[in-house]
C-alpha cells in the first residue's frame, strides 16, 4: 500500500483538496517570486537575479538528489546539457522579458512555448478552434500600436523564451528518462554555468553583497524549491488532465501576484487576451494534451 491508497480512503473531496491547494500554492509561490524578482532588478539587474536564482537553486537540487552517486552515460550527458541550456536560456530570457513588460502578459506570451508543443502532433479539426484562440491572445499582446501596445524588445524576450521552454519540454523529455533527480540536478547546475557570465557581466561585485545573495535565495526558494516541491506533491495525487488544467491558470495567477506585489494593472485587451490564452490551455488540457511541465 502506497500514500495514495491511504489517501484514496478518506473522503473524494478531501483527498482532491490537498493537492489541489498545494498546486495552487506552488504558483502562487513561482509567480509571487518572480514579481520580487522584478524588484531587485534595480540592484543587480536581470540577468544578475537570473544568475542567483538558477545558481541556488542548483545548489539546492545538488544537495538533495547527489547525482553524483550515480553512473552517467555520454548520450545521456549530452541530452542533460542542451536540457539545462535550454533551462538557463528559459529564465535568462523571460527576466530580460520582465524588465520592459507585466508580469502577466510575459507569463502568456511565454505559454506560446508549451501550447505549441502540445498542439504539434494534433491531427483533430476541433484544435483549431483552440489554435486560434491561442493566436488571438497572443495577436493582441503583440506591439501593434495602440496606447497599450507592449514593448517590442520585451515581448521578443518572451517569445524567446517561449521557443526556449518549448525546447526544455522536448529535452527534459529525452534526459529525464534515466533518473529524474539525476537530470534535474545536473541541468539546474547546467543552467546555473550558463547564467552566472550574464549576471557577472550586468551586476559585476553587487552580485554578491548580502543583500543581493539574501534576495536571490528568497527568490530560488519561492520560484523553485517550493513551487516544485509543491507541483511533485500534487502530481503524484492528481491525474494529469486535472494538473493540466491548473496549471492553465498560472498566466491569470501571474497577473494577480504582478498587481498585488507590483501593481501591475493591465488594462482591458490585455486582460482579454490572457483569458484567450488561459482559456486555450484549458480546452487544449480537457482535450487530452497536456501543454507540459512548468519552467
Amino acid at each position: 500500500m502506497d500514500d495514495r491508497d491511504v489517501i484514496g480512503n478518506g473522503s473524494g473531496a478531501e483527498s482532491r483538496l490537498l493537492p489541489v491547494a498545494a498546486l495552487v500554492a506552488g504558483m502562487v509561490s513561482l509567480q509571487c517570486g518572480a514579481a520580487f524578482a522584478k524588484g531587485l532588478f534595480p540592484v543587480i539587474g536581470p540577468s544578475g537575479v537570473t544568475a542567483l536564482r538558477v545558481g541556488f537553486s542548483a545548489l539546492i537540487l545538488l544537495a538533495v538528489w547527489r547525482p553524483w552517486r550515480r553512473s552517467l552515460g555520454r548520450r545521456d550527458a549530452g541530452w542533460i546539457v542542451l536540457y539545462g541550456a535550454a533551462l538557463g536560456a528559459m529564465n535568462l530570457m523571460f527576466y530580460q522579458a520582465l524588465r520592459t513588460i507585466p508580469l502577466g502578459p510575459a507569463v502568456a506570451i511565454e505559454f506560446a512555448g508549451p501550447l505549441a508543443v502540445a498542439l504539434s502532433a494534433s491531427r483533430r479539426a476541433a484544435d483549431l478552434f483552440w489554435i486560434g484562440l491561442a493566436v488571438l491572445g497572443l495577436g493582441l499582446l503583440l506591439p501593434l500600436g495602440g496606447a497599450g501596445a507592449l514593448d517590442p524588445v520585451g515581448v521578443a524576450y518572451a517569445l524567446g523564451a517561449a521557443l526556449a521552454w518549448a525546447l526544455y519540454i522536448l529535452f527534459g523529455q529525452r534526459a529525464g528518462r534515466g533518473h529524474g533527480g539525476q537530470a534535474v540536478s545536473l541541468g539546474m547546475a547546467t543552467a546555473a554555468l550558463l547564467a552566472l557570465p550574464f549576471g557577472l557581466a550586468e551586476a559585476g561585485a553587487s552580485l554578491f553583497t548580502p543583500a543581493a545573495l539574501a534576495g536571490g535565495l528568497a527568490v530560488a526558494v519561492a520560484s523553485s524549491a517550493l513551487p516544485y516541491s509543491l507541483e511533485m506533491f500534487a502530481l503524484r495525487r492528481l491525474d494529469r488532465q486535472s494538473f493540466g488544467v491548473l496549471m492553465s491558470v498560472e498566466p491569470a495567477i501571474a497577473s494577480l501576484a504582478a498587481l498585488l506585489v507590483l501593481g501591475e494593472r493591465l488594462d482591458g485587451v490585455q486582460g482579454f487576451a490572457i483569458a484567450c490564452v488561459v482559456a486555450a490551455s484549458l480546452g487544449v488540457t480537457l482535450r487530452g494534451r497536456p501543454a507540459g511541465p512548468s519552467p
